[in-house]
C-alpha cells in the first residue's frame, strides 16, 4: 500500500525554516510509530532537515552526485521513488515536503494527516490541490497535547483518509 503522512496547522502551514512550525512531541511520536519499518519517499529539503533517516528511503532530487546517507537512494521523480520503495516489499509512506505530496497523492490509497487545530507561523503551505475532501475518512481520533514552543495545549486530530481508486503506478 502507498500512503502519505503529514501534519498541517489550521491555517494550512506545513513547515517553517525547513522543519515543523510546532514542537508537539506526541504528534512526532505518532509519525515515527506509523512509519516505522516502512520504505519512505522523501523530498530533498525534507531529507536534509532530518537527523535520522532509516534505510529504504528514496530521496526525490534533481541534484546528481549529492552524497546520501547509507540505505538512501536518489530518484529523479516521485514516480521513480515510489517504484523503488514498492520494490522493497514494505509498506510505502510519502513523508513530504509539499511538492512531493502534490505529485504523489494520486497514487496514495491512504493519507494520514494530523490536523493541528491552531494557526502557526510558517513558510510552507500544505498543497491546496490535494482533494482530501473527496476521500473517505476512515479514522478520526482527537487528542490534546502540549506544544513546547508556546507551552500551551493544542488539539490534534489524527485523521486517516482513504482514496477509493488511486492511480496505478506504471
Amino acid at each position: 500500500m502507498i500512503a502519505a503522512i503529514g501534519a498541517v496547522a489550521a491555517n494550512g502551514m506545513l513547515g517553517l525554516d525547513g522543519w515543523l512550525p510546532w514542537d508537539i512531541p506526541d504528534e512526532l511520536a505518532y509519525f515515527e510509530r506509523t512509519v516505522a519499518g516502512a520504505a519512505l519517499v522523501i523530498g530533498r529539503l525534507t531529507y536534509e532537515s532530518m537527523d535520522v533517516v532509516p534505510p529504504d528511503s528514496f530521496i526525490v532530487t534533481h541534484r546528481t552526485g549529492a552524497p546520501l546517507r547509507p540505505g538512501c537512494t536518489a530518484c529523479a521523480s516521485v514516480e521513480a521513488a515510489l517504484r523503488g520503495a514498492m520494490a522493497t516489499g514494505k509498506d510505502v509512506f510519502v513523508i513530504g515536503g509539499a511538492s512531493v505530496y502534490a505529485a504523489a497523492w494520486p497514487y496514495c490509497q491512504r493519507f494520514y494527516l494530523t490536523r493541528i487545530e491552531r494557526d502557526f507561523d510558517g513558510d510552507m503551505l500544505f498543497p491546496a490541490d490535494i482533494p482530501l475532501d473527496q476521500w473517505r475518512i476512515v479514522s478520526d481520533v482527537r487528542g490534546t497535547y502540549r506544544e513546547r514552543k508556546t507551552g500551551s495545549d493544542v488539539v490534534c486530530r489524527f485523521l486517516q483518509y482513504e482514496q477509493a481508486s488511486p492511480r496505478p503506478l506504471l
